[in-house]
């Protein structure tokens, strides 16, 4: 499978909530980091898109645009801690390993704007602040090794 057609099935399987097929788009040695969890190595980057995907009751997920190194994502999606509505514009970029998997993928958006959506009134307040991104970064990792530990 070359790059282009590897991301694209990743997302494909993303809008159909197949954690299990977004996994195997990982080398076992991978790295992953985005806003949110921060940096997940090895099986941690699986495991974090199974949990997303089996807790996604309302994910739309619209691939806007990919190439061989990056895509232009937009998720739509219920933020199940507050119930609130999120769209979240996300740019990725990947490196490859040898036999076609992810190497590396880095999910860059707005935590800013994610969080004024996802938290209210305290994610517009203090959402530019490391205070709670190290916030919600303990609690999504924390939510991950519950997960994991399944």
């Amino acid at each position: 499978m070359d790059h282009a057609a590897r991301i694209e099935h990743f997302y494909a399987a993303f809008a159909s909530r197949d954690g299990e097929a977004m996994a195997a788009c990982y080398a076992p040695d991978a790295r992953f980091s985005d806003p949110a969890f921060g940096e997940l190595n090895g099986e941690g980057a699986g495991d974090m898109w199974r949990m997303l995907t089996a807790r996604a009751a309302d994910l739309e997920l619209d691939l806007r645009e990919h190439d061989d190194r990056s895509a232009h994502w937009i998720a739509r999606y219920t933020f199940a801690q507050t119930g609130r509505p999120v769209v979240n514009d996300v740019r990725a970029t990947f490196r490859f390993a040898p036999d076609g998997r992810f190497a590396e993928h880095h999910d860059a958006f707005s935590f800013w704007r994610w969080s004024r959506q996802a938290l209210g009134p305290a994610g517009l307040a203090l959402g530019w602040t490391p205070l709670l991104r190290a916030q919600v970064r303990r609690r999504a990792r924390g939510q991950l090794a519950a997960f994991r530990a399944r």
